[in-house]
């Protein structure tokens, strides 16, 4: 019993290696899909996939406009707490009393790319960009600020 089981062990090892082998040598020998990237010497030339997650980003238009409106959708579906928005009352023309963001602080050491803020805005405020060059040796440097400074709600969100 024990060597039999042993034979069938090899024979599946065997028989997974020369799978693997087929694969590596039809891509050796088709090199018109190169898969392989060559990083870091082409850093500059990189193509990513557009459904790569690197870090959270909140575009800004040219005007410094955004479209995060603090309804802390993306906090609460945040699986380990890495979005915090700091919120301020800021009073209208009209005298109504109006939420809007103060600071959107991201921790990226905490963050796992699970997309769950993103999928839960409501206004597409905030999405996955490219960046993946996180090392330091300084943990605070982690920790972003999103909205730029005097940055402000874009007219027509809501």
């Amino acid at each position: 019993m024990f060597l039999k089981d042993y034979i069938k062990e090899v024979y599946r090892g065997v028989k997974s290696l020369a799978i693997g082998m087929k694969t590596t040598g039809y891509y050796f020998t088709h090199r018109k899909e190169i898969i392989t990237q060559q990083y870091p010497e082409n850093r500059l030339e990189l193509n990513l996939p557009e459904r790569f997650r690197g870090e959270v980003v909140m575009p800004h238009d040219g005007k410094n406009e955004h479209r995060c409106t603090g309804c802390q959708a993306c906090e609460i579906a945040c699986p380990n707490g890495t979005i915090k928005i700091i919120t301020k009352q800021e009073v209208l023309e009209d005298g109504k009393k109006k939420k809007r963001i103060d600071k959107f602080v991201y921790n990226l050491a905490m963050c796992t790319m699970c997309n769950m803020c993103i999928e839960a805005c409501p206004s597409d405020a905030i999405k996955m960009g490219q960046n993946f060059e996180h090392s330091t040796s300084d943990r605070n440097s982690l920790v972003k600020v999103l909205n730029r400074p005097e940055s402000r709600l874009m007219d027509g969100v809501e």
